[in-house]
């Protein structure tokens, strides 16, 4: 990431769960309590993603926290927000994810120029063996550099 950026969040399981393809950085639609809350790295991406409603992209279960000063202004913390993309970008990511087991998957949430953006990737979904083999190159990695270390 550039240097006038600030990561907020990240979902570290989507790593674990998918094989990542493409990434694709989106701007969201948000009110003014909901940045305030981001802005104090309250939001969790864990189970979220991302689909393609309308000829509109929108990204599901990602919890925003009400914001403590908010009151009135707060909003659901789970409702869909609006992804901002180009028509092209969402015409070439409806041909991405029509193909069998590819998905949108929200990877980051970072401040870039004062502005949320969102880094979301295409992602075919990782079988059982695929998680044991990555779990198992970890660990041959880790050894190896313990082993370096002494």
């Amino acid at each position: 990431m550039a240097a006038n950026t600030k990561k907020i969040a990240s979902n570290k399981k989507a790593y674990h769960e998918y094989f990542v393809e493409d990434k694709y950085e989106a701007g969201i639609v948000l009110v003014g309590t909901e940045v305030k809350s981001i802005r104090q790295g309250k939001v969790n991406l864990k189970d979220s993603y991302v689909n393609i409603k309308d000829g509109e992209a929108y990204v599901y279960n990602m919890h925003i926290s009400p914001y403590e000063k908010g009151n009135i202004y707060n909003v659901d913390p789970l409702r869909p927000r609006k992804l901002l993309l180009n028509k092209r970008e969402i015409r070439k990511l409806i041909g991405l994810i029509t193909l069998k087991g590819y998905s949108l998957i929200p990877l980051s949430l970072y401040l870039k120029n004062g502005l949320v953006k969102m880094e979301m990737a295409v992602a075919k979904g990782k079988k059982n063996y695929d998680k044991r083999q990555d779990m198992a190159k970890k660990d041959a990695e880790r050894r190896m550099q313990r082993r370096d270390d002494y």
